[in-house]
C-alpha cells in the first residue's frame, strides 16, 4: 500500500512530497449560476474541462494557506502577550475578522480552513 492509498490523495509529482490534507478545500471559489436547470461551471485547462482546482493549483493554494497558518500562529502568540484585555477566543475572533478584511485573494472556505487550523492550535 502506498501513501496515496492512505491519504486519499494522489502522491505529488514533484520532489517536495507535499501531501495536501483531504480537509483542504477543493474549490475555493464555487460558482452559482441562475436558472431552472442545474449548471456546472468549468474551465478548459490543457484541453480538458476542469471544475474547481487542478492538483497543482490546489497544492499551491495549500502551501500558501499553510504558510499563512504558520505566520498567524506567531502573530497570535505575540498579540496574546500584548493584549491581556482579550480572552483567547476574542483574540482569535479579531484575527479572523482582520484576515478577511485584508483583500487577500482567498476563498471563504480557505479563510475558514486557516482559522480552523489556528483555533485548533490555540484552543
Amino acid at each position: 500500500m502506498n501513501s496515496s492509498d492512505m491519504t486519499g490523495e494522489d502522491a505529488p509529482d514533484d520532489e517536495r512530497e507535499v501531501l495536501v490534507p483531504e480537509d483542504f478545500p477543493h474549490d475555493p471559489f464555487p460558482a452559482t449560476l441562475a436558472g431552472a436547470q442545474p449548471k456546472v461551471t468549468a474551465r478548459e485547462v490543457d484541453g480538458r474541462y476542469v471544475v474547481g482546482l487542478t492538483k497543482e493549483e490546489r497544492r499551491g493554494r495549500y502551501l500558501m494557506c499553510a504558510d499563512l497558518v504558520a505566520q498567524l500562529t506567531g502573530y497570535t502568540e505575540r498579540k496574546r502577550i500584548e493584549r491581556h484585555d482579550l480572552t483567547l477566543t476574542e483574540l482569535l475572533d479579531e484575527v479572523d475578522l482582520g484576515i478577511r478584511r485584508k483583500g487577500w485573494e482567498l476563498g471563504q472556505v480557505e479563510f475558514d480552513w486557516i482559522m480552523a487550523r489556528l483555533r485548533s492550535h490555540f484552543l
